[in-house]
């Protein structure tokens, strides 16, 4: 084969040397690029050209063919770095498939739809940065009318994060749920301790609606402070949490908090994304994230919550640079 590639060389090469047309060249580019399909190292096509510039022009002088030896030697390099970056890329092929699959695998541990709970609405919007999520969500069904609400953030982006998704998702899935929101943030803190490296932490607030009681009883782990509208008065107020993030140590308890919503009364919960979203510059924070929420607080959940993120994605000139959830409960008037 290698005979027969010389001889096609050697011919496309006489053939442009007597008459130097066009077609001579197109002709050249798609050998190069028959070439490369077949993976011919570049040192192999300059000792082609070399081969058959010694056998066209039989009176170089020697100085010009020993030169061909010097050129072949520096294209060894080049083919080299050639397969190096092939092998990368397909390397990143590989790793496109699996952050792909990954992608997929966490949109599966995401709810659906929010919980059907009479006189209940609820609202929920989360949108990556980057394709994958750091930011998890779930809804419980704590039976006898009562729903647990989850919302997290694992601090770590990637492949990582969907893996302690996973864990987190499955982990809930084994809990007794009639146990209130302290003691299953007690209990996922000790599967977390036990399973997720150190360096990566954890935030979560876990809250329980009662339906028939209409008490939303909560607790935190290091997660950003949610807020409560009084529809009564219009009035916000920042809902007490502490408690350290999961995962730090594997004896820590939670303190729970219970509001009682009256008719009209919304909880909003969301991600650090959200109070940390760059506008003009600056944090969000939460003084102007109330004003961005106030115009929508008394449209139905699903509608608020899409149209706050839809605000703040504006705001922020179309750029987000970390995950963004947000979740609202409202008690039905």
């Amino acid at each position: 084969m290698q005979e027969q590639i010389i001889q096609q060389y050697r011919e496309l090469l006489t053939s442009y040397l007597r008459d130097k047309s066009e077609d001579h060249l197109y002709a050249a580019q798609q050998m190069s690029k028959w070439m490369m399909e077949q993976k011919i190292p570049p040192e192999e096509m300059v000792s082609y050209h070399a081969e058959a510039v010694k056998s066209e022009l039989p009176d170089l002088p020697p100085s010009v063919r020993d030169s061909f030896d010097v050129l072949i030697e520096m294209m060894i390099g080049y083919g080299i770095s050639l397969r190096e970056h092939e092998n990368l890329l397909s390397r990143q092929k590989e790793l496109e498939y699996e952050i792909e699959v990954a992608v997929g695998m966490q949109q599966t541990l995401l709810p659906d739809a929010p919980p059907s709970l009479s006189g209940l609405d609820v609202g929920v919007i989360s949108v990556p940065a980057n394709r994958m999520s750091g930011d998890y969500y779930n809804f419980v069904d704590h039976g006898c009318g009562a729903v647990g609400v989850a919302l997290s953030d694992i601090i770590g982006k990637g492949i990582p994060a969907a893996l302690c998704m996973s864990m987190i998702k499955y982990a809930m899935d084994q809990l007794d749920h009639p146990l209130g929101p302290a003691d299953i943030l007690r209990r996922l803190n000790i599967v977390v301790e036990r399973n997720v490296d150190p360096s990566m932490f954890i935030t979560m607030v876990y809250g329980v609606y009662d339906g028939k009681r209409h008490l939303f009883r909560y607790a935190a782990a290091g997660h950003e402070p949610g807020l409560y509208y009084h529809s009564a008065s219009g009035e916000f107020r920042d809902m007490t949490t502490r408690g350290l993030v999961l995962g730090v140590t594997k004896d820590v308890t939670y303190e729970e908090y219970e509001l009682y919503m009256e008719p009209g009364d919304a909880i909003i919960l969301f991600s650090d994304g959200v109070t940390e979203a760059r506008i003009d510059g600056q944090f969000l924070g939460r003084e102007r994230l109330l004003e961005l929420i106030a115009p929508y607080i008394d449209q139905p959940s699903q509608q608020a919550v899409e149209a706050i993120y839809q605000e703040l994605y504006e705001r922020a000139n179309y750029k987000q640079k970390d995950d963004q959830t947000i979740l609202m409960l409202r008690r039905q008037p």
